[in-house]
Parts: structure tokens; C-alpha cells; sequence
């Protein structure tokens, strides 16, 4: 398979930036050793040149290959990728630090200095890996125009960007199908990005969905994730779950109609409301949109949908993406919004892409209780 030049040139300016990054960290420290009889080896030098082209090897082989030793590989570079962006900046500020200092006629010992900074960093990057670890369930209370009188009092549960691959696999998604079932929910919306795109073996990371039953339904539209390429086999392994999927259509439960859209017939205006407008949706009855990306809610509230429930921000995980996040998504970024007449809620996700870590957010299962 040729691949595209535009992506060779991403791949080589994204591992440009990862290793001036850790030049950066390395001069950094050693500068600091200068003069405190702690001389630097060229050990640091080859460890801190291995780390910087980690994740890149890790990230290439995972998306052909899926194996144990490969899966130790990945989650061990993509934790370290985590903690390099909390070094980064700790170093950053070591230098602004010491240059104030300077300038303000104080002589602090910048070893010191940088040892604290990047202390904190580390336990702050440890702290993010084990807060992404802990999934919580959060609940909302949400109250529609026009929503049957059967569904007043249900719950429906909303989960998405679980990223099953080389770092969460099947026995993540069995726990987080236990936590769903135990709020006993009358419908399930599983929002996309189920997988990570990278090598696994679909049917069998899919199997726990088979617990994952509902009365009014399971429901899955796919994400980015599965639509990098070919999602055949993605959809598939849902399918054969027993899950069912919905690809820009609207299924009645009990009268209230939910429709799903999947990411890549949701990324332009038009293509969104041409696929609304095939759809049919009945102004005048509640209904529920279940799309990957809070990306076009206008359109989605001009076709007269009641309630968008998404994923695909992961709230960005950790600074600086939390604040990226945040400037791309505005009020669709997390949590419950409004635009119009409709109401969009957009979850963190259960699950992580790249570095396992949060903070700043947290992963969840979503309990929307309807009034």
C-alpha cells in the first residue's frame, strides 16, 4: 500500500518536534547538573534519544501488528509521551523562573529548581494515569419538548471513545459494561471511536457488548477512529455483537425516534442536513441525534432534532489540549448545552487516545434520566 507523501511529511515533522523537545529536557538538566558534581552521562543522552522516537515506532507498528510484547511497547511509549509534554513544560518554567530570579538580583540554584518542577511533573503525569483509570458514572437530568409519556423517568446510558487497542482492550470494555448494567438503563447509545483504529482483533475485543442489553435498544454510530480506512470490519464485530447500528437512519422506541449519523456523514453542513433531510425527522415528537462529533449541532437543530448526544473532544485529556479543546468546541466541548431549541451533550469519553492519562478531566459513562 503507497503511502501518501502529505502523511510521510506529518510523520516526519511530528517526530522533528518530539526530538527537539527531548534535546530541550536533556539541556536543560545538564545545564542545571553544571557545577553540583552531577555529571552527566552519555547514557541520558542514548535513553532520552530512544524515548524521543518511542512512540512514533510504537504508534507505525501497532497500526499492522498486535502482539504482547508490542501492546507493552505502546502503553510504555504512549505513558511517556504523556509525561515528556508535563516535562516540557516544567522545564519551560524552570527557565522563566531562573531568569526572573536573575534579573531580580537573586542567585537560586537552578538544579534545585528544576529537580521540583520536574518532580511535580512527574507526579502530576502519574496522577493523570491514575485518574484515567477511574471511570465514573455522571448523571444529568435532561427535559425534552414533546417526549412520550412512556419515556418520562427512563435513563438512558451514553458511552463513547473507548479506544479498544493496543492500551485498553476487551477486559476494559467488560468493566464498563458491568457499570452501565448495573444502573439498568432503558436504552443504550454507544457514540463511536469503540476502537482505536490500530490492529486488534475486532470480533473478540466486541464480545462483552453481547452484555450490554436494554429495552429500548443499543445503539452505535461509528467514529473517526473506525473510519481512518475501512470500517467493515469494525461494524462487523458490533453487528455480531448483537448491537445494533444505526447508519443514517431513525428507529422508533416507543415513540421516540432516535437517529444515527456516523463521522464521516457529519463532517460538512451540507452533507449533514442532506442526510437529516433523507432521514425524515418528525418536528413535533421528541427525538434524539447520536453522532461522534459535537461538530455541526446548528444543522442538527435546524433539522428539528430535540436532543445531539457525542463524544470525540475528550475534553483533551490534559493541558494544553483541555484548553485547546475548549477553544475548537466552545460550549459543545463537555457537558450539557444548548443551541437553539435542541440540546447537545458532549461526554469526556471512557476511554483515552495516545497518552492513557487525564488532567483536567476525567473519563464517564453518561446517565441522561428523562423528564
Amino acid at each position: 500500500m503507497r503511502i501518501p507523501a502529505r502523511f510521510i511529511g506529518f510523520l516526519a515533522i511530528f517526530q522533528s518536534i518530539l526530538f527537539l523537545v527531548h534535546v530541550f529536557l536533556y539541556e536543560t538538566w545538564t545545564f542545571s547538573t553544571a557545577g553540583n558534581d552531577l555529571p552527566s552521562t552519555p547514557l541520558l543522552k542514548i535513553v532520552l534519544a530512544a524515548l524521543s522516537v518511542s512512540f512514533l515506532a510504537a504508534s507505525v507498528l501497532a497500526f499492522r501488528h498486535t502482539n504482547p510484547v508490542l501492546r507493552v511497547f505502546y502503553r510504555i511509549s504512549a505513558v511517556w509521551l504523556g509525561l515528556v509534554s508535563f516535562l516540557f513544560f516544567a522545564a519551560v518554567l524552570s527557565w522563566i523562573v531562573f531568569g526572573i530570579a536573575l534579573v531580580a538580583g537573586w542567585h537560586p540554584d537552578f538544579h534545585r529548581v528544576v529537580e521540583v518542577l520536574f518532580g511535580a511533573a512527574l507526579l502530576s503525569g502519574f496522577f493523570g494515569v491514575f485518574n484515567a483509570s477511574l471511570t465514573r458514572v455522571r448523571r444529568i437530568t435532561v427535559r425534552l419538548e414533546n417526549l412520550p409519556e412512556a419515556w418520562r423517568g427512563r435513563k438512558a446510558a451514553l458511552i463513547s471513545d473507548l479506544h479498544l487497542g493496543h492500551v485498553r482492550n476487551g477486559g476494559f470494555l467488560r468493566r464498563i459494561v458491568a457499570k452501565v448494567m448495573k444502573e439498568k438503563p432503558d436504552a443504550v447509545f454507544v457514540a463511536g471511536d469503540l476502537y482505536d483504529g490500530t490492529a486488534i482483533d475486532a470480533a473478540q475485543a466486541a464480545e462483552p457488548l453481547r452484555g450490554l442489553r436494554a429495552p429500548q435498544g443499543t445503539y452505535f454510530v461509528a467514529g473517526n477512529h473506525e473510519q481512518f480506512g475501512d470500517d467493515s470490519r469494525f461494524l462487523r464485530a458490533v453487528t455480531g455483537a448483537g448491537v445494533h447500528i444505526l447508519h443514517n437512519e431513525k428507529v422508533e422506541a416507543d415513540d421516540l425516534q432516535i437517529v444515527g449519523v456516523p463521522y464521516n456523514h457529519a463532517t460538512h453542513d451540507g452533507h449533514l442536513r442532506s442526510v437529516l433531510q433523507g432521514i425524515g425527522v418528525d418536528r413535533s415528537r421528541a427525538s434524539i441525534l447520536v453522532t461522534h462529533a459535537p461538530d455541526r449541532p446548528h444543522v442538527a437543530e435546524e433539522a428539528g432534532i430535540s436532543l445531539q448526544v457525542s463524544g470525540h473532544t475528550h475534553v483533551g485529556q490534559f493541558f494544553p489540549w483541555t484548553w485547546v479543546a475548549r477553544r475548537i468546541y466552545r460550549q459543545f466541548a463537555y457537558g450539557l448545552s444548548r443551541i437553539g431549541k435542541m440540546q447537545v451533550y458532549t461526554s469526556s469519553g471512557a476511554g483515552t487516545w495516545g497518552p492513557p492519562l487525564r488532567l483536567g478531566s476525567s473519563p464517564e459513562i453518561v446517565l441522561l434520566q428523562f423528564e
